[in-house]
């Protein structure tokens, strides 16, 4: 029995990966041109992102719009996406199966900040662990200026 407890953990964190942070590859989908408005595609619970920095990197993220601009939050932990964002702004966001071509924007204004916090709380029942503006990575995904 033992020697099937990995394996069932593997089973039943993979029936579960659409909620967690697992990082992949080059997200597959739909290019599409970038919504007039963003609270419809906003109010889905998970969506997928993508940063580069010598390949594609994708994760699992929460989603919260605040001034009709979709934001995504690391936390105050800097990892992998955050450290690609610092070299390369271009994400692509994945929202069902279509594709949006974005630039992410760290923001700094306390402002901005709690009305994301408040925005969260409202949207999944809590409020971010750390609320320092200058600790966390809060990114707004705005268009791309091509």
């Amino acid at each position: 029995m033992m020697h099937a407890l990995p394996l069932i953990l593997l089973l039943a964190l993979s029936a579960c990966s659409e909620y967690l942070p697992i990082a992949g590859g080059e997200l597959e989908g739909t290019v599409s041109p970038l919504p007039a408005h963003w609270s419809e595609l906003a109010s889905t619970e998970i969506v997928q992102l993508e940063s580069t920095d010598e390949a594609p990197y994708s994760v699992n993220l929460w989603i919260a719009e605040v001034g009709d601009a979709p934001h995504v939050f690391a936390g105050d932990n800097r990892t992998g996406w955050v450290e690609n964002i610092a070299g390369n702004p271009d994400v692509r966001l994945k929202i069902g199966e279509e594709i949006f071509e974005l630039r992410a924007i760290r923001v700094t204004d306390a402002t901005v900040f709690e009305t994301f916090a408040q925005t969260w709380e409202s949207k999944y029942g809590n409020r971010p662990r750390n609320e320092s503006v200058d600790e966390t990575y809060l990114f707004r995904l705005a268009p791309r200026d091509n």
